[in-house]
């Protein structure tokens, strides 16, 4: 499976552990992950700015995440109602990496539903989807 995961995802992933550590190595141990570069756009800097991490762990973390993932340049913008641009392109990417889920907390992506281009589930609900194998 696809698994794109969006920059809050990644940002607790490394500065916590915790469900979206456990959820990032499931992925990168079983599935395919899926990361844009909006994503990884938002993730440089809210390790700088929210964990203060220095700029080699980032820039390491960066080359990690490009080795490991498979990485979308920003895709054609999707205008989808309710969302901002930052928002409307991670779906976008995520999208265009052929991803089957989009893994986030943000609840204007959660609220889109059955309205969205691709399934958008929690962490938590993508990780009991991937620990039942479905």
């Amino acid at each position: 499976m696809r698994v794109a995961l969006d920059t809050n995802v990644l940002v607790s992933a490394v500065g916590t552990r915790g469900l979206c550590a456990d959820l990032m190595r499931l992925v990168l141990r079983d599935h395919e992950l899926v990361v844009g570069e909006q994503v990884l756009l938002e993730l440089r800097r809210n390790l700088s700015k929210k964990l203060r991490l220095p700029s080699e762990v980032i820039e390491r973390y960066e080359a990690f995440l490009r080795a490991q993932a498979v990485i979308v340049p920003d895709a054609e913008r999707v205008e989808i109602k309710g969302l901002d641009a930052g928002d409307s392109q991670v779906v976008a990417d995520a999208v265009a990496g052929a991803a089957d889920v989009l893994a986030t907390g943000d609840r204007a992506l959660l609220a889109l539903g059955p309205r969205a281009p691709m399934l958008i589930l929690s962490p938590r609900q993508v990780w009991e989807s991937l620990r039942r194998g479905a």
